[in-house]
């Protein structure tokens, strides 16, 4: 049976989504192993933490909308929610530096884990966009009161009211993106993150220390909270209801 979430560790963690067939849209299932694995990581964890996806296309398409869809009511879409919403706080406040590395584009949901990471390092020509809005809902795990912390907070703004989709080089203008790194050198990794290899595990921990202080991660669990109840409040409308069932017919 294939494992849709992977994990290896050398010189710092790896956590693969490894599922390319379905756009790596993340299932109930894949959220509860997500949750247990980074609740094992806390307490062990490795120098850094590194996210990517299997497939060339897409790093994450964010929910599995066989799960997500649109007939649910608000209690149970925010129970559905919950998962996920923990998993992008676990990462938030991870012990140690985290890196989303996008191997290609991410939409909705997608966008919500990779801003919950501390680094973002994605390939020249991908694309990423907070669609939520344009789907009658908001961020449904607690990613766009994380964006906020990440990045101006007028842009984050402009990007989540108008369910934009931008390219790797205006988010890497933005601060959303670290680092955009050519198609021809992507899968040197060892080379392009030889700037965290080359640091001991407790210069690694002090800094991200730091950072959560500063940008005051520590309080943002009841933020992320209230942005999911506020989406799952919005889910049953019939503005999202139309929109999940197009999407659903395109595909």
């Amino acid at each position: 049976m294939v494992k849709h979430i992977m994990y290896d560790e050398t010189t710092y963690g790896t956590i693969v989504l490894n599922r390319p067939d379905k756009r790596n849209a993340i299932s109930s299932k894949m959220a509860h192993t997500l949750n247990n694995l980074l609740a094992e990581l806390k307490n062990r964890p490795p120098k850094f933490l590194v996210i990517k996806s299997a497939g060339d296309s897409v790093f994450c398409a964010g929910g599995d909308l066989t799960e997500l869809h649109g007939g649910l009511d608000e209690v149970e879409a925010y129970k559905r929610l919950s998962p996920m919403r923990e998993v992008l706080y676990k990462l938030a406040t991870f012990p140690v530096p985290t890196i989303c590395l996008l191997q290609g584009n991410a939409f909705g949901g997608g966008c919500e884990l990779a801003t919950s990471c501390d680094f973002r390092i994605a390939k020249e020509g991908t694309l990423f966009g907070f669609i939520q809005t344009n789907l009658g809902i908001l961020p449904g795990w607690g990613g766009g009161a994380l964006l906020y912390k990440k990045v101006q907070p007028n842009f984050a703004f402009q990007w989540i009211t108008e369910g934009a989709i931008f390219p790797a080089n205006l988010l890497h203008k933005k601060g959303w993106l670290h680092h955009v790194v050519s198609a021809e050198k992507w899968a040197d990794e060892a080379t392009f993150l030889k700037q965290y290899t080359n640091k001991s595990k407790e210069q690694l921990t002090f800094l991200k220390q730091q950072f959560m202080e500063n940008v005051q991660l520590y309080n943002i669990k009841d933020e992320m909270e209230r942005e999911s109840r506020e989406s799952a409040h919005l889910w049953p409308s019939d503005e999202h209801k139309r929109a999940v069932n197009k999407f659903l017919n395109k595909s």
